[in-house]
């Protein structure tokens, strides 16, 4: 099978010839292997392991034009990014801190404009990683979702009091926000034809121990936006839309699915995301991307607890439904380990004498 095959059979619920794998790489870790694996620049650590799966993304940002720097100094940048952010980056970091943003009066919603999702612009490099990667993995097309895209112009703790303490704000906010982001996911479908794979929303509402936000808020102003989102999105012809959200949305699920939903990313077991028990709950209503620990049992290096992880998420994955991996593989996970992992995967995961 190729890569997309795999996927897509997986997402179906149907057996595979192998597990899938999707994980992705800090560069600190992919620094590591090479220098380990003495491997040069020419070869892609997603090659090396066989990652099954890729999620490009075009410009998706509000304000593309905007982009620029306001200022340099001493050990830092202050720069304006597209979503109309200020932000303080320190050197050679890869986290900014947020300065200012651009909807700071509620009163201001009405005369937000965003560019509009046509521009080619946006889409120039996506093009371009759409066409190579669709050599070697199963390609979809990525937005963001409208709890996180709306907090970035508002402002994330501005926005969680703004669900509370006024509900039809945020209500008109997340509307506005999400009626972009399909505009750009239909952009990003036609242009980089993805119809039979599809599109994943990022959209981070959890934290460790709970969703960042009550169900009710969930179901009174998200739910019905992600339904609009997803049939929109389904309609045009996507055949899968994944949802990919950090943290522990177990209470959100069942609106999840109902939203229509077809699987979910990066199922972290550290926030209470367990994958076998997520899978016996509910079946077939929803595949599972991840299901890796990557905060706790990959960087203890600890072999035997590994094995005893990785290896009932293989059993399950033999009927379908699971693409194996991690929410990422940073450098506090040795590469002794990581290949440790993936020579479980590659030996429990072969499914080929399972298939008729």
């Amino acid at each position: 099978m190729t890569s997309k095959e795999r996927v897509m059979k997986a997402l179906d619920f149907e057996s595979p010839d192998r597990m899938t794998l999707f994980d992705g790489f800090w560069g600190e870790f992919v620094e590591n292997w090479r220098k380990e694996k003495g491997i040069g620049q020419e070869i892609d650590i997603r090659d090396y392991y066989g990652i099954d799966l890729s999620v490009p993304v075009a410009d998706e940002t509000f304000f593309p034009s905007a982009k620029g720097v306001i200022r340099k100094e001493r050990d830092y940048l202050v720069s304006r990014d597209g979503w109309g952010r200020t932000v303080k980056t320190k050197k050679d970091s890869y986290f900014s801190e947020t300065v200012d943003t651009v909807l700071k009066s509620r009163n201001d919603l009405d005369n937000l404009k965003f560019e509009s999702a046509n521009l080619d612009s946006r889409y120039k490099r996506f093009l371009e990683k759409v066409k190579e990667e669709k050599k070697k993995r199963a390609v979809f097309c990525k937005i963001g979702g409208p709890f996180i895209r709306s907090s970035f112009i508002r402002g994330e703790a501005e926005f969680l009091m703004d669900l509370v303490s006024d509900k039809s704000f945020a209500k008109a906010l997340v509307e506005k926000v999400a009626d972009h982001l399909v505009s750009i996911g239909l952009e990003s479908l036609r242009k980089g034809n993805l119809y039979d794979t599809g599109v994943w929303i990022y959209d981070d509402m959890g934290s460790n121990d709970a969703p960042m936000f009550s169900p009710k808020t969930f179901e009174q102003i998200f739910l019905p936006v992600y339904k609009t989102m997803v049939n929109t999105l389904k309609e045009a012809g996507a055949k899968k839309v994944i949802l990919h959200c950090d943290g522990n949305i177990v209470s959100f699920l069942d609106m999840v699915i109902e939203a229509g939903i077809d699987g979910i990313n990066p199922v972290e077991p550290k926030a209470g995301m367990h994958i076998l028990e997520l899978k016996k709950k509910y079946g077939d209503k929803l595949s599972y991307i991840g299901g890796v620990d990557n905060v706790f049992v990959l960087p203890s290096g600890d072999k035997e607890k590994t094995e005893r992880h990785i290896l009932p998420i293989l059993e399950a994955g033999k009927e379908g439904g699971i693409v194996i991996g991690t929410h990422s593989i940073g450098p506090d996970i040795s590469v002794e380990t990581y290949d440790f992992y993936h020579s479980l995967v590659r030996k429990y995961g072969d499914y080929s004498d399972n298939r008729e």
